[in-house]
């Protein structure tokens, strides 16, 4: 028997399905913005006749979604990025595939994941912080992820760091999401350039352009980190998500900046996720795999 863990990006799908702690098959699809829960739920069928038609039929499935989630409930509360609200997400997905299924929030599950395999296993209390197509934190308490009273906690990409700045799709104004995520980077420069050409652009080819958006990346990051950090006093913080794949371009100059804004206290040392772009993936198959020890 199997578990399928199911991580839905903003951008991407991804999935992988184990046995015994191992993969055995790993897939992606697109998100579909025009029906995102009717892709979702199509992409996690699929998968369980992949698991079985490899000779292992699904047990489980552990599927995490961005946005505010519900947890207790299995209800994907709201989503800036996918234009969702109160969806019924833990029925519809048992309903069409008639096993047990976990639903998180994506990115507190790839918080579970780092605590669990990845850089947090020696740090019971930390913050993850991933950053792709939108920013969110888990805040990681005796290595498990905190949702807060409604499961709107870690909403970090909508903290306000430029009062009267750029829309965001939530509503407000000047979020940290608008400056700081792969998505904002790319859009604020144009052309079609995705952040990390961006960021490489503003490493090496003296691109004013580029310098400046990434310069504000890195400021509004450092914003939004020392508030948090000021909040929770956490002993270490993790980044991961997409733009994390710029490794030392991003923790080198970003290291000071959030030093600079704690001038009264140490600032906690920076990590990249040790599980890339699977850690949600990992997180949602932990939380399958859950489900299958409470059966026993």
């Amino acid at each position: 028997m199997s578990v399928i863990g199911l991580d839905v990006g903003g951008t991407t799908m991804k999935a992988a399905i184990s046995e015994n702690s191992e993969v055995v098959a790993a897939e992606s699809w697109p998100t579909d913005h025009t029906d995102p829960v009717a892709g979702i739920l199509g992409f996690a069928a699929h998968l369980t006749a992949r698991a079985s038609s490899l000779g292992s039929p699904a047990h489980a499935a552990g599927i995490v979604v961005p946005g505010i989630v519900d947890e207790s409930t299995g209800t994907a509360v709201y989503s800036a990025n996918l234009g969702w609200r109160n969806v019924p997400m833990l029925h519809l997905a048992r309903e069409r595939l008639g096993i047990p299924v976990a639903i998180g929030h994506d990115v507190r599950a790839a918080g579970l994941a780092e605590a669990v395999l990845g850089a947090g296993r020696d740090a019971a209390d930390f913050v993850f912080m991933a950053i792709g197509t939108g920013i969110a934190a888990a805040l990681i308490v005796n290595n498990t992820p905190y949702p807060g009273a409604a499961g709107w906690s870690g909403e970090i990409g909508h903290v306000v760091v430029r009062p009267d700045g750029e829309d965001c799709a939530c509503g407000n104004k000047g979020c940290l999401e608008t400056y700081a995520s792969a998505a904002a980077i790319s859009r604020r420069y144009g052309e079609n350039v995705p952040a990390e050409e961006v960021i490489a652009r503003a490493e090496k080819n003296g691109d004013q352009k580029a310098e400046q958006i990434w310069s504000d990346a890195l400021d509004t990051l450092a914003d939004g980190l020392a508030a948090t950090t000021l909040l929770v006093d956490p002993g270490l913080i993790i980044i991961g998500g997409g733009l994390a794949q710029a490794g030392e371009a991003l923790l080198n100059p970003l290291t000071p900046r959030l030093a600079d804004r704690l001038l009264f206290r140490p600032s906690p040392p920076l990590l990249l996720s040790k599980l890339d772009d699977q850690a949600a993936v990992k997180g949602a198959t932990i939380l399958a795999n859950r489900l299958t020890q409470d059966d026993r």
